[in-house]
């Protein structure tokens, strides 16, 4: 049993060593952050690194997060014994986990920007970065089993490799942005190489039951150079550089995916129901908008029993654009052939219907003109159709256009019909896996 007259003298102590090191210069600061850096490059095999995807590995994702933010005075216990919000909903996000010898030790989760927006953006300004070309995507809900915080990183770092591996390989982000509390700031500064968001500190941040907050965000395009520049110098096991950019740990299991899609939903009907009407009252407490932007991403007929009670047709009006659940960026070509020569685009594909699409271009695209598009679906899957762009802008850097098919292929056929009816990331390897061509 924890002595309380103990317990307050080291939070004490803590508090006081806190404060003297904070008059110390802010190069001096960083360098001893720097100096408890340690990477290990093979860590032990019981470590392994992947999505939560089950209701068991959510649920203990959950429950770190709940005792770490209870620990940290950033909110209050909750009856469920776990921390839930809207955000570990939508097929947007994304909950990473590390697990050792079986048990979740380690989570956190990437929040892509979505009808929901962000959490920090109540209270932190995103125009200049939303200016910018590349997916934003939050780092939030990040907890460390306890037995494992005092290990040297021996969880933290392969977490923060993960994470970065997955945002620049899979879930197709540029930018990470923190809202993290003061006293943890400059870990994230001296060891990740964030900068501060331009409101310094917000006093009051109610995702976080209302504790002082400062935002910071990172190119994750510029990264590798910033991070080669800062550690290039150090020792193996301090070096972030090789270690995050150049190395490889075999204890990260990536998802598959037989398309390229870049996010990985995960929440079925049952763990909807489970985790937001069950186990705790998430749905319940959502505004009537809210409610009506979850119909609008999961407008599947399963989903509709476990969703919040279905809106009248005054609220929700059927004619409400629908949501995707998936966001896929697939390249491709686009050649229109005349008498005199035949002109080749580069594409990358990033919405599908049945008789369209949207691509982006680096250079404009002619309008009203027929022509070929090979487009690569995923690794295995590629289609061949004849298509027009009928609209689209171009700002001098990049265009979005908008394309009519005289007529579907069977490969863009079997997509289109997985991201109507799938609910999971694993229905878009399983739905089209028997089908013949």
């Amino acid at each position: 049993m924890n002595n309380p007259y103990v317990s307050g003298a080291r939070r004490l102590l803590h508090h006081t060593l806190r404060k003297v090191f904070s008059y110390f210069p802010r190069p001096l600061r960083f360098a001893v952050y720097r100096s408890f850096v340690d990477c290990d490059p093979k860590p032990d095999k019981r470590l392994v690194l992947k999505i939560a995807e089950t209701k068991e590995e959510l649920e203990a994702c959950f429950r770190l997060l709940h005792d770490a933010y209870v620990g940290s005075g950033f909110m209050r216990p909750d009856p469920s014994g776990m921390r839930v919000t809207i955000y570990h909903a939508l097929p947007t996000t994304t909950t990473l986990c590390a697990e050792f010898d079986g048990e979740v030790v380690g989570t956190l989760s990437l929040i892509r920007e979505s009808v929901f927006g962000f959490p920090l953006q109540s209270i932190f300004d995103l125009h200049a970065i939303r200016e910018e070309i590349g997916q934003i995507a939050e780092v939030s809900a990040l907890a460390v089993h306890p037995k494992f915080r005092n290990t040297g990183g021996m969880i933290l770092f392969p977490l923060m490799k993960f994470m970065y591996e997955y945002c620049t390989t899979f879930f197709d982000t540029r930018h990470l942005v923190i809202a993290v509390n003061p006293n943890r700031i400059e870990m994230y500064e001296s060891l990740l190489l964030f900068e501060r968001l331009k409101e310094n500190e917000v006093e009051n941040y109610d995702f976080a039951n209302g504790a002082p907050a400062v935002g910071a965000t990172i190119d994750l395009h510029a990264a590798p150079g910033l991070f080669k520049r800062v550690y290039e110098k150090k020792p193996r096991r301090k070096n972030l550089y090789v270690y995050l950019m150049r190395s490889r740990l075999r204890n990260i299991v990536m998802p598959r995916r037989r398309y390229f899609s870049t996010n990985d939903p995960v929440m079925t009907p049952n763990l909807l129901d489970y985790f937001f009407n069950q186990r705790t009252r998430t749905f319940e407490n959502l505004s009537e908008r809210e409610k009506g932007l979850l119909h609008s991403i999961y407008n599947l007929p399963e989903y509709k029993q476990v969703l919040p009670a279905d809106l009248s047709e005054s609220n929700f009006p059927s004619r409400q654009r629908k949501h995707q659940r998936y966001s896929l960026k697939c390249p491709g070509i686009f050649s229109v052939i005349s008498p005199e020569k035949t002109d080749v685009y580069a594409l990358q594909v990033v919405e599908f219907s049945d008789d369209g699409f949207l691509a982006n271009s680096k250079v404009p695209l002619p309008i009203n003109a027929w022509g070929e598009a090979r487009i690569r679906l995923g690794s295995e899957e590629k289609s061949i159709i004849r298509a027009m762009a009928v609209r689209g802008k171009y700002n001098g850097a990049h265009g979005l256009y908008g394309f009519r098919l005289a007529e579907a292929d069977l490969p863009w056929r079997k997509l289109v019909g997985v991201l109507k009816a799938g609910a999971i990331h694993e229905d878009l390897d399983n739905a089209t896996r028997f089908l013949p061509g």
